[in-house]
């Protein structure tokens, strides 16, 4: 069980560490070559075909069509609700501001386990969701929209309710993870919302400049290439190992994990230049840290 253990820490290690890369290589590609929406559809689409291949060559136990329809419904509300407000407000705010709100989901995943789950909510519990929800509204307040970021409080109120998406998707998949395996939880799910994608993207159009220049014989190979990272490496396997995680570690310690994309993005960001790194922002980082720290951290040490 402990060498069980070591490789959900690892794969949740290496899952957000592609997750933190891919707050910047998508703010690299939206909105200019590549729509919000239509990214969502594309990444849905490229990982749904992946699973399904990927489940050719691994025999897992099958399951019954009242758990394949749950799969495929949180897939098409669960999994690409998150992505639809996580890309439209990562392409209107700056990367930094998306990992804070992205890091606010242990957060999430405790009220929800008070209100659903009947989890105790305890006074050191409650200061830490109160420091918390102080440091979001801070950075939602106090983040100004210039040529980094076009619309941010737009963006990061849209940040905000993905982080909160995710905290469900992630709560729901490990209890649907007791009874059926890996490969085939994903298959399903990104086949819900590969679907969703399609009938989004069938009514708001399609927008994807990349694409249109290649036509034209305009190819752009660093666009190109980077398209390909956030498809491969954030999308498909990243997903593949959160999962893995789920098994075998608490939903709580996996939402915790998020801190890392905090701290990949945040180093990225200022390396390349796609934030401009404010003192509130750097406020709201330590109010939401030592939220979580309340939260679970020393909540945990207490009993």
């Amino acid at each position: 069980m402990k060498d069980k253990k070591l490789e959900a820490n690892l794969s949740m290690i290496a899952s957000r560490v592609m997750a933190g890369l891919n707050m910047n290589a998508l703010k690299f590609l939206l909105p200019l070559w590549l729509g919000a929406l239509t990214g969502v559809t594309m990444r849905c689409i490229f990982a749904a075909v992946m699973f399904w291949i990927t489940g050719w060559f691994v025999k897992e136990a099958p399951v019954t069509k009242r758990q394949q329809m749950k799969l495929f419904c949180l897939g098409a509300f669960g999994l690409y609700g998150f992505m639809f407000c996580y890309l439209l407000g990562i392409s209107k705010t700056t990367p930094v501001s998306s990992a804070i709100f992205n890091s606010m989901q242990p957060i999430w995943v405790f009220l929800i386990s008070v209100f659903f789950l009947q989890e105790k909510a305890t006074l050191m519990k409650i200061i830490g969701i109160a420091l918390g929800f102080g440091g979001a509204l801070l950075c939602i307040i106090t983040q100004g929209s210039d040529d980094l970021a076009h619309d941010a409080f737009t963006g990061n109120i849209l940040c905000m309710i993905s982080s909160l998406v995710f905290a469900v998707y992630l709560i729901v998949s490990k209890k649907l993870l007791e009874k059926v395996g890996v490969v085939t939880m994903m298959k399903y799910i990104f086949g819900g919302a590969a679907v969703m994608g399609l009938i989004v993207s069938s009514i708001v159009g399609w927008d994807a400049p990349l694409f249109v220049d290649a036509w034209h014989g305009r190819w752009h190979w660093m666009v190109w290439a980077v398209l390909a990272f956030v498809l491969i490496f954030p999308t498909y396997i990243s997903y593949f190992l959160v999962p893995i995680g789920l098994k075998y570690l608490k939903t709580t310690v996996v939402s915790i994990y998020s801190y890392l994309i905090l701290v990949v993005t945040t180093v990225t960001s200022l390396l390349l230049g796609q934030d401009r790194f404010s003192w509130t922002q750097a406020v709201a980082i330590v109010m939401i840290c030592i939220s979580v720290y309340f939260v679970e951290v020393a909540e945990r040490k207490k009993t």
